[in-house]
């Protein structure tokens, strides 16, 4: 099916969705904003749905007409181009938090099931700086695992560019974060909360440290925050950078709980760092209104933390540190954004990711104790 017109359309959870499914997966992709989610594994421990929706979105909330369509839609995964809030204009650029492609419609340009492959294709041409983005989500037979490519032409200069995966810890349920080798963590440099604006944090502004299992609290001591929820009623956000040279770089969160874990794949000449934003009620303003909990941002990015274009393209102290915060792109040459996200049943002792091996046709996922597990994915898709 190839015709835009003829692709259907459902609501779901408040949105206009493309569906795509596979015998494993079914996938939601939001009409607006690109969005995905929700987003169904079936394992053998039963049906996993890993991604968080806003609240206001299901509830079908007014917001007022001026709200950023990114928030409108807030749900699951999207792609961001520029990454961030680019509150601050770019060379006379003006961009829309986190970049048109993560706010404003997208049109579906086909919809098919070949062999044992299912996919979604959508472009959307942006307008700030023009050019085209095209969006493919794939599902494959047989596998727990979502495909995604954006391949960006006509886009030429610097930009800041991530993935924003929001997942939901389910009530009752832990998650543990772990990344793929790491330098460089810090805490975000500026406030990431305020009071005066009925916004809160922990962590302590702008501290380095070396080890997730180790922040400083901005009261003294230090927090693991690779253990999420952790701190009721905030709002906190870290940064970290994958060593360059490794093959892979790779996010996990375990919820041994409830018998899953969800992974995501990269390379990191592509997506060079890692953002967790931990959402839990730490937001008393509008749309959030304290609601947002339980939501831990897993945020593969090439950006100066969450701040914007602006920032990640001038000279900041995570590029004079050599990790690259934002790509150089030319309008003849695409660049091609390849990203796997997928999720595995977890054995009964499994407890948290210890690595995750390459092994050709699948991932060997290595816990800290418990046995390891065997996962099917194509890694060839990354190159």
């Amino acid at each position: 099916m190839s015709d835009s017109e003829s692709i259907p359309t459902q609501s779901v959870h408040g949105a206009s969705s493309w569906r795509l499914a596979s015998d494993l997966v079914e996938a939601f992709v939001t009409c607006e904003a690109g969005h995905l989610a929700p987003v169904t594994f079936q394992t053998s421990r039963g049906p996993v749905q890993p991604f968080a929706i806003a609240p206001w979105a299901p509830a079908g909330e007014l917001l007022p007409p001026e709200t950023p369509g990114l928030l409108t839609s807030l749900r699951g995964d999207f792609f961001c181009l520029p990454f961030g809030g680019n509150g601050k204009p770019w060379h006379g650029e003006r961009h829309p938090p986190h970049g048109e492609t993560a706010g404003t419609p997208w049109t579906a340009l086909e919809s098919s099931s070949i062999g044992d492959r299912t996919r979604l294709v959508a472009e959307i041409r942006p307008r700030v700086r023009p050019g085209r983005v095209v969006k493919t989500v794939e599902l494959r037979t047989g596998e727990t695992n979502v495909y995604c490519r954006h391949e960006v032409t006509g886009f030429a200069g610097r930009t800041s560019l991530g993935h924003h995966a929001l997942l939901e810890i389910p009530e009752g349920g832990v998650g543990m974060v772990a990344l793929s080798p790491w330098h460089l963590g810090q805490v975000c440099p500026q406030p990431f909360e305020q009071p005066a604006s009925r916004g809160y944090s922990t962590l302590k502004t702008g501290a380095r440290f070396t080890s997730l299992a180790k922040v400083p609290l901005a009261t003294g001591g230090s927090t693991d925050v690779s253990r999420f929820p952790a701190h009721d009623g905030f709002d906190d956000l870290v940064m970290v950078s994958a060593r360059p040279k490794q093959p892979l770089a790779w996010s996990t969160v375990t919820v041994a709980t409830h018998g899953y874990l969800w992974f995501a794949l990269r390379d990191p000449r592509v997506l060079a760092s890692t953002i967790l934003w931990q959402s839990h009620g730490g937001r008393h303003y509008a749309p959030w209104s304290g609601r947002h909990r339980r939501v831990l941002g897993v945020e593969d990015v090439t950006s100066y933390f969450h701040f914007g274009l602006a920032e990640s393209a001038s000279p900041n102290p995570l590029s004079a540190s050599g990790v690259p915060t934002v790509l150089s792109l030319r309008s003849n040459r695409p660049l091609v954004v390849n990203y796997i996200m997928g999720v595995a049943a977890l054995p009964r002792r499994f407890d948290r990711v210890k690595s995750v091996e390459p092994r050709g046709d699948h991932i060997r996922i290595v816990p800290v104790s418990g046995t390891a597990i065997e996962h099917p994915v194509d890694l060839a898709f990354l190159k």
